[in-house]
């Protein structure tokens, strides 16, 4: 199992990294030593917070790890003028609930619906990928799915505006 991601996707993953190890590991293993002093170990919340933290920090790394070396390495190339494409504002109208909707594709590192950004690995991302403003969609979610009509495509690019997802 791999992830498609871009070279930008890749050199955050691996700012992250360098900012945890170097700054971040440091501080969060001195905070252990210092909660460690404060007594019995089985009682000791700051100690259990502390370790809490410094482990947490460690996953974030492996994770980082992990998914650049599995990584494939993708270019973020720009379609047809008209096409939907890796980084595209699309307008899209969906038909059962009547309203419109502005959505970005990005890859998987970089998604948040809450801010409008949708995985190109997405039911709503394969469905509108390679398609043109006008065209109607059908977005398959588990045994059914929904119509879309694709409003409006504006071109995006891959840059470094758009943050790394944090989970």
């Amino acid at each position: 199992m791999h992830d498609e991601l871009t070279a930008v996707d890749i050199r955050k993953m691996q700012e992250e990294i360098d900012y945890r190890e170097t700054e971040l590991r440091p501080k969060l293993i001195e905070d252990v030593q210092i909660a460690r002093g404060f007594g019995d170990l089985s009682e000791n919340f700051e100690y259990k917070a502390a370790k809490q933290a410094k482990n947490k920090n460690e996953s974030r790394i492996r994770y980082l790890k992990r998914m650049i070396a599995s990584a494939v390495v993708i270019k973020a190339k720009a379609g047809a003028d008209d096409e939907v494409g890796l980084f595209d504002k699309v307008t899209l109208f969906t038909e059962d609930r009547n309203e419109e909707m502005t959505i970005t594709l990005v890859t998987t590192l970089r998604q948040d619906p809450m801010k409008g950004r949708i995985s190109k690995e997405s039911p709503v991302g394969q469905a509108l990928l390679g398609h043109k403003a006008g065209d109607r969609v059908f977005i398959k979610v588990g045994d059914g799915g929904y119509w879309a009509q694709i409003r409006a495509v504006e071109k995006g690019a891959d840059d470094d505006t758009m943050e790394i997802s944090r989970f």
